[in-house]
């Protein structure tokens, strides 16, 4: 195929952002599910780096960071082949997730780049992460690391795409036997698509997993609406809470009233045996490390929240209902569930539980204390945590970790983003109907400004729904939702996201404007 005319041809790059969970956790931001690197589960993991600013507001400050990014070419279709931009979250970008995304890039032509997340992975700026180095991980410095990106992109992107006969590329140029045919990017139109929005301060997890990186997406696309077409926000959390309570109301309803009652009893016996044996019942979950009974018992509830977060209900319910049913000791079923999913198979650390351990490393890759500007403190109703689980555990906590002056401020957060009263455009909030987050996210369309939201409803539909199918992991290629409960529901769901896609990348092509 080739391209006619003799003018360089204009490639549209969507900039379109993703935001998409893997976590784990509650309500303090999900914490990822961490994927093996293999073949199956990443489009490409060939790493390429840029050289960012660490600190975008000071005009004497000119330090800078290597930071990782991926771009996968093999979908790409000149001349009018958009670019997706898809966000990575709080933990390391390991690759371009093989999810509902590459699908998307296939039906659209679409290049697809990924930046990692500063202070991530490979992408952090010190070794040491001090208190003080953490000063520049910020929502508002990572909202300019994907502005300065994506003007690199498009500029390092302009030169030369070649195209082949077969259309098969080859890093960024495409050989054709005999002669190479180049064509100039002049302009790129960009669609992003949010993998994890990352939050003011986020310094470790004050409490469970972590999720406020899913708001990047809507929050670029309002900062920045003329470097993009559109943003598609996956279970975005644009919302800040201090008390988070809806977080496990959501959890209750989810589990169903027999699971419900059998959680609230396991945290009653647990809470017996930690005062009559401690150290037998922490042996009992292989976490004797965990010498803080508020950790021990966070690392207990997280490990119940994620089955239902992340689509996966039946691994937690059905053993615990079968061994109440028989008679069996509830508090060794849970433990059960607990070292053989929550630690064997989705590969979680205990010590990143440990308050000494976060105090010694100063951040955890996951588990990020979103505190300074977000909140999401979950003062609990009791259905997994237990008393102790209070706002004063978690300010204790990131007092002890990175010392006094760090404590929440959702109104100014809220009062800089708009909160679920966001003044985007363009923009599609998607949300899966069991997944606990989605009560901090954007659960109203508002058709004036073109931000549709919707809600899948499935009995497994968790968070990112949309873009991994049911549950989140293992990870099915493609992000088929074959695994969900209703399928259609997922299916009815992809297909108005391609409309809107479809339609914004239209209009950014007619309007002839660059917007990557």
């Amino acid at each position: 195929m080739e391209v006619a005319g003799p003018a360089p041809a204009t490639i549209s790059i969507a900039c379109f952002t993703l935001i998409l969970m893997v976590v784990s956790g509650g309500a303090s931001a999900p914490r990822h599910l961490r994927l093996p690197v293999s073949s199956s589960n990443y489009l490409t993991n060939e790493e390429h780096w840029i050289n960012q600013t660490l600190d975008h507001f000071s005009p004497y400050d000119h330090r800078q960071f290597k930071q990782r990014y991926y771009e996968y070419l093999d979908h790409f279709r000149a001349p009018n082949g958009p670019i997706f931009l898809k966000i990575c979250g709080e933990s390391a970008c390991n690759g371009i997730t093989n999810d509902y995304l590459g699908v998307l890039a296939k039906k659209f032509g679409a290049v697809v780049v990924s930046l990692e997340h500063r202070y991530y992975g490979k992408s952090s700026p010190f070794q040491s992460l001090t208190t003080e180095n953490l000063g520049y991980l910020s929502s508002k410095q990572a909202l300019f690391d994907l502005a300065v990106f994506r003007q690199y992109y498009q500029a390092s992107s302009n030169p030369i795409l070649c195209t082949l006969s077969d259309w098969k590329i080859l890093t960024r140029k495409v050989k054709k036997e005999g002669k190479d045919k180049c064509v100039t990017v002049a302009n790129l139109h960009m669609l992003l698509f949010q993998a994890f929005a990352l939050s003011e301060v986020s310094l470790r997890s004050c409490g469970r997993g972590h999720q406020i990186l899913l708001s990047l997406s809507a929050w670029f696309r309002l900062k920045f609406p003329h470097l993009t077409c559109g943003s598609l926000a996956s279970s975005a959390v644009v919302l800040a809470v201090y008390n988070f309570t809806d977080f496990d109301k959501q959890i209750g309803e989810s589990a169903g009233p027999e699971c419900k009652s059998v959680l609230q009893e396991i945290t009653r016996l647990v809470d017996q045996k930690l005062g009559t044996n401690e150290k037998a019942l922490k042996t009992l979950f292989s976490a004797a490390e965990l010498k803080n009974d508020g950790d021990f018992l966070y690392f207990l509830a997280d490990a119940a929240v994620t089955a239902f977060q992340y689509g996966n209900p039946d691994k937690v319910c059905v053993p615990l209902l079968e061994a109440k049913k028989a008679g069996k000791d509830l508090v060794e079923a849970y433990a059960t569930y607990v070292k053989e999913y929550y630690v064997k198979s989705l590969g979680v650390s205990v010590e990143t539980y440990n308050q000494q351990h976060l105090k010694k490393t100063a951040l955890s890759s996951d588990r990020l204390c979103v505190l300074n500007s977000f909140g999401f403190l979950r003062l609990t109703d009791n259905l997994i945590n237990q008393v102790i689980i209070n706002g004063r555990y978690h300010l204790d906590l990131c007092k002890n970790v990175f010392g006094e002056g760090i404590s929440p401020d959702v109104t100014a957060t809220n009062l800089y983003y708009g909160g679920t009263r966001i003044a985007g455009s363009k923009i599609i909030f998607t949300n899966g109907s069991q997944d606990p987050w989605r009560h901090a996210s954007k659960q109203t369309s508002s058709p004036e400004a073109e931000m549709p939201s919707y809600i899948i409803t499935c009995h497994n539909c968790g968070h990112g729904t949309d873009m991994r199918g049911c549950p989140q992991s293992p990870l099915v290629p493609g992000g088929d939702a074959k695994n969900c409960s209703s399928t259609d529901a997922v299916n009815k769901l992809r297909q108005q996201i391609i409309e809107h896609i479809d339609l914004w990348l239209s209009q950014c092509r007619g309007s002839g404007r660059s917007s990557m």
